[in-house]
């Protein structure tokens, strides 16, 4: 069956990695009870910076910073909308912008239809 995934790479100050752990943990919860199938929290470790393009200067990476990638995977582009405009509505992650732990004008993220799935 194919799926469908979004997937998201953002930076994260280091100082903030516990903060934005917390949220994370918060939002997958969240995200599984409207029926997403996995959602994945992932911190840079083998990363490095490219002549051309790589995932820290994707992210316009800083100082003090470290990439994550993240992803949320549904059962198709219908699923995910459904579940996705669930979690937007849902109280538990309404937050001010100005209190995330990270700056998100320098998140990349996007839908993705699976094509090899193993």
């Amino acid at each position: 069956m194919a799926r469908y995934v979004d997937g998201f790479v953002l930076p994260i100050p280091k100082k903030n990695a516990a903060a934005y752990r917390r949220v994370a943990q918060k939002a997958g919860k969240v995200w599984r009870e409207h029926g997403a199938l996995e959602y994945v929290e992932c911190i840079a470790d083998d990363v490095k910076p490219g002549k051309t393009t790589s995932f820290p200067q994707s992210v316009k990476l800083k100082p003090g910073e470290v990439v994550w990638f993240s992803f949320i995977v549904f059962k198709s582009r219908r699923h995910r909308d459904r579940v996705n405009a669930k979690v937007m509505a849902d109280p538990r992650l309404q937050m001010d912008p100005q209190l995330m732990p990270f700056d998100g004008k320098r998140m990349i993220y996007g839908g993705f239809e699976t094509r090899v799935d193993l």
